[in-house]
């Protein structure tokens, strides 16, 4: 049918008409040109041609035939188009005949986002058929080669997570490719995140093996069993662990170390994991930046120094000021007095140089100078206790062996009663310790190596501790609470206990971590993870532990 468009009214008819057109159902990709369609341009020009058509700036001409082809096509697959960020437009379509060779075995989304031809990091893709990374998708990249080199045609950008079909190039909008979503970048709302400890359910992986969610093992890179068992008893703190589960508490950060930290224990806690285990490549290489190379792959270390400058890093891109707090205080620091003894001369050297001890908050009572020894005192913030083990006997009794000896736990906190005297040989001074406050969590930390010279020794003593109801106000004194119907919280419970077993610079690091949804306890070695007796976990050689506050 051919339309007159002689006078101004029936340009105006016909413009309105093909807005409504384009923007209602848009026509087939293969029909028309994909040009970008501005529809708040209220100023277009139109000019009209001898032949009466219409001429128009900067948007595409529809002839008469179009029209009558447009009309006869009913767009049976419900296709639309998109800009993409080079302003072109990209089709959308839902009926991809690739998508039945996305394999979903060979996803595994814990390594670093670099394309595997450029070593790039930016615009990456995974192919969905083999898990390999790609960069771009234009003509001249590594993805749209790889497509027609190897046939595979679906990939996902890794960054917005939109799943495309190349070398055809239209993006592919199906529900069934939700669940790779989801592992890709796991979610987590307010409501689920607080339903995690009720959560009794296991979940399937792919393989058909059975885990539970944030009971998943990590998997062992080269000599990272530190980090392990670290990452699984900071997982069990739960304030923390609720913190980092949701991103928008942490969008203001710029840091990689806390984003890849919220990463992992996203894929620690969720339950629709294509496996049972993951792999903290990308928060390694973070740490690797982050500490210049002080922990590393490849190179053990001791947990107890990973967990103090994690913590400390942590709390550091966290907070907005240098006063403000941070979810890391708030859940682990105390405050200790400390009394000090030592020569005039040391305390004087001290205020001349305005140091402070370990960054301590220096409240001073004033130095009492006694027979040229000074005291000073003042109250210093602590994230961990660390308790000295009594030395082991030197020599083998009557059956040639060495008994190795139990220590109680109540005996090496008295170091923190306000009356035990800790010597220290650099600089030489008495010091005394007590808590003043008491921190939601409890880090103690038990100094089982010593290295001198020649080589590095491990005490062997066994630490007797309660696993529940640990009452630390019949050991050490504690202050009383600054209101009024306050009550003191002196009552500990254990969640996680980090072992070491075999010789000092060859064994490893084991985590026994309770599960709060059953009160059950489990046995975390790198991807090992079993349940196991509340009686065992009294029985090892204690090297760090976590304790929760009973509220």
């Amino acid at each position: 049918m051919r339309r007159s468009r002689k006078d101004g009214d029936s340009v105006d008819e016909e413009r309105d008409s093909r807005r409504r057109r384009i923007v209602d159902s848009p026509s087939s990709p293969a029909e028309e040109p994909l040009v970008p369609y501005n529809d708040d341009e209220d100023d277009e020009r139109r000019v009209l041609d001898h032949s009466g058509g219409a001429k128009e700036v900067g948007r595409r001409v529809e002839t008469e035939e179009e029209d009558d082809d447009d009309d006869n096509d009913d767009d049976p697959y419900g296709r639309g188009s998109i800009l993409d960020k080079s302003n072109r437009q990209v089709e959308v379509r839902r009926d991809c005949p690739y998508l039945d060779t996305v394999n979903r075995q060979v996803l595994d989304f814990d390594f670093e986002r670099f394309c595997s031809v450029s070593l790039s990091n930016l615009n990456v893709y995974a192919c969905l058929v083999c898990g390999k990374y790609y960069q771009g998708r234009g003509k001249k990249s590594h993805a749209y080669t790889h497509s027609l080199e190897a046939g595979h045609h679906v990939y996902i950008n890794l960054r917005t997570e939109k799943v495309y079909c190349l070398p055809d190039g239209y993006e592919i909008n199906d529900p069934s490719l939700d669940d790779i979503r989801y592992v890709l970048n796991p979610r987590f709302s307010r409501e689920q995140v607080e339903q995690l400890d009720k959560n009794k359910q296991w979940s399937r992986a792919l393989d058909g093996s059975d885990y539970l969610p944030g009971m998943v093992g990590l998997n062992n890179i080269q000599k990272t069993d530190f980090v392990n068992v670290t990452i699984q008893s900071l997982m069990r703190v739960t304030p923390l662990r609720n913190f980092f589960l949701i991103p928008e508490n942490y969008q203001h950060c710029r840091s990689q170390l806390v984003h890849r930290f919220g990463e992992l224990t996203r894929k620690i806690w969720h339950a629709r994991n294509f496996k049972g285990q993951v792999s903290p490549h990308e928060f390694l290489q973070a740490v690797m930046k982050a500490s210049k190379k002080r922990f590393r792959i490849g190179v053990q270390s001791e947990p107890v120094e990973f967990m103090s400058w994690l913590l400390n890093t942590l709390h550091a891109d966290l907070r907005t000021s240098k006063k403000s707090s941070s979810i890391i205080h708030k859940c682990f620091q105390g405050e200790l007095e400390v009394v000090k003894e030592a020569q005039n001369k040391a305390i004087s050297e001290k205020k001349e140089g305005g140091g402070e001890h370990n960054g301590a908050l220096k409240i001073m009572d004033g130095a009492i100078e006694n027979n040229n020894i000074g005291t000073e005192t003042y109250r210093m913030p602590f994230l961990m206790l660390g308790l000295d083990l009594p030395e082991p006997p030197l020599f083998k009794d009557v059956m040639e062996k060495n008994i190795i000896p139990q220590v109680p736990l109540f005996n090496i906190l008295k170091k923190f009663d306000g009356e035990t005297v800790t010597t220290t040989v650099r600089p030489p001074a008495r010091m005394r310790y007590r808590v003043t406050r008491l921190p939601q969590y409890l880090i103690v930390h038990m100094r089982r190596f010593t290295k001198n010279n020649f080589f590095r020794e491990k005490n062997p003593t066994l630490v007797n501790f309660p696993v529940k109801n640990l009452e630390l106000k019949d050991y050490i004194p504690l202050p009383a609470p600054t209101k009024e119907n306050e009550k003191l919280r002196s009552k500990y419970d254990l969640i996680a206990n980090i072992v070491h077993d075999g010789k000092p610079d060859e064994g490893f690091y084991r985590v026994f971590v309770q599960r709060k949804s059953e009160e059950l306890w489990y046995e975390m070695q790198d991807l090992h993870v079993s349940e196991t007796l509340p009686q065992m976990v009294a029985l090892s050689e204690a090297y760090m532990q976590i304790y929760e506050q009973q509220q």
